[in-house]
């Protein structure tokens, strides 16, 4: 397992973090099955495990501490605060308020003294950044996080934060974390660039887009299709054009010699401006299926081939970056005066 460094954080990462999203009562609630499960990749060189305090309602983030007892030294954490943990207003977000919180939770779960990559889950429209990062810095100056990211942030929230570092003297995001995959590729417009312009490292998740690049016959077969039955919905014309997208593509593979996933995965590390990909293995044979991906390296000629399939920049379904729509497309009022 190759390693590569995180933007400027100085911390090495393996090219493939574990996701640990599955783990808990939404995938595997075995508890000691998620914790061998987490073993075994380490054994396997993974060294990034990557989690969030509302997987499962934080059971995820116990699983993961459970895990590393006896390990904790050799393995970087990341986990992610913002998004809804209660039905209290004031449990989300990046209020210094609730970052306070929210850090002391995590840490209680996953039984560790520090976390190495603190990460914003999603933008906070309702909370100045300075004031997030201004709370972030002091958690690094205590001792409780080594580094601090964002997730799903675009390309001028990025620059935003950035500057508001500079101008306060605070601790910048050392990482971005976008959806990104062959048949999401949005991202290569002006996130990656963005990213690669201010020495971030970006660690992106679903790179199987849910199940489309599994290889399975029926998309709609994954584990995750409950929560979005839209996402598979054949008659939504951006599922027709992943259906005709994700057959030339396994045709693809197959020329190449190579499972799907493995094409998939190995087309996301291919950008320059990739740290590492999550994958989100939900039992032993999917990880063991997956980690044989970390020795593919796509040829030139396949590369150009998946861009005459997936044009860069393009996303097939812009529904699949719905957690990306700023508050400005949701709320009329933000449009429009309203008499």
């Amino acid at each position: 397992m190759k390693g590569r460094i995180l933007g400027a954080s100085g911390i090495s990462v393996s090219e493939i973090t574990l996701g640990a999203m599955m783990f808990g009562a939404v995938g595997n609630d075995d508890h000691d099955d998620s914790i061998a499960i987490i073993r075994t990749a380490l054994d396997a060189g993974v060294n990034l495990i990557d989690t969030a305090d509302v997987y499962s309602g934080g059971e995820s983030e116990v699983i993961v501490g459970k895990a590393l007892r006896g390990r904790r030294d050799d393995v970087v954490i990341a986990t992610k605060f913002g998004l809804p943990t209660g039905d209290d207003a004031n449990q989300r977000g990046a209020s210094p308020r609730w970052i306070r919180r929210a850090v002391e939770n995590s840490l209680r779960r996953l039984d560790t003294e520090w976390i190495d990559l603190y990460q914003l889950h999603r933008p906070d429209h309702a909370t100045g950044i300075d004031e997030t990062l201004a709370t972030l810095s002091d958690l690094v100056r205590e001792g409780k996080v080594r580094a601090v990211g964002s997730s799903t942030f675009p390309a001028e929230l990025i620059v935003e934060a950035q500057w508001a570092a500079e101008r306060g003297g605070h601790r910048r995001f050392v990482s971005e974390q976008p959806l990104y995959s062959v048949l999401t590729r949005s991202i290569e417009r002006a996130v990656l660039p963005t990213a690669r312009r201010h020495g971030m490292g970006v660690i992106s998740y679903s790179p199987l887009n849910a199940g489309w690049l599994s290889g399975r016959s029926d998309p709609a077969g994954s584990h995750r299709a409950g929560s979005r039955p839209s996402m598979y919905d054949p008659a939504v014309p951006g599922n027709q054009a992943k259906a005709e997208a994700v057959r030339q593509l396994t045709l693809l593979a197959t020329e190449a010699g190579i499972p799907l996933p493995h094409l998939a995965l190995a087309f996301v590390l291919a950008h320059p401006a990739l740290t590492s990909v999550i994958i989100g293995p939900r039992t032993h044979d999917q990880l063991t299926s997956l980690l044989g991906a970390a020795d593919v390296i796509l040829a030139p000629d396949v590369l150009d081939r998946i861009d005459e399939i997936v044009a860069p920049g393009t996303d097939l379904n812009p529904d699949d970056n719905y957690n990306a729509t700023p508050p400005d497309l949701l709320d009329a009022a933000l449009r429009r005066h309203l008499n």
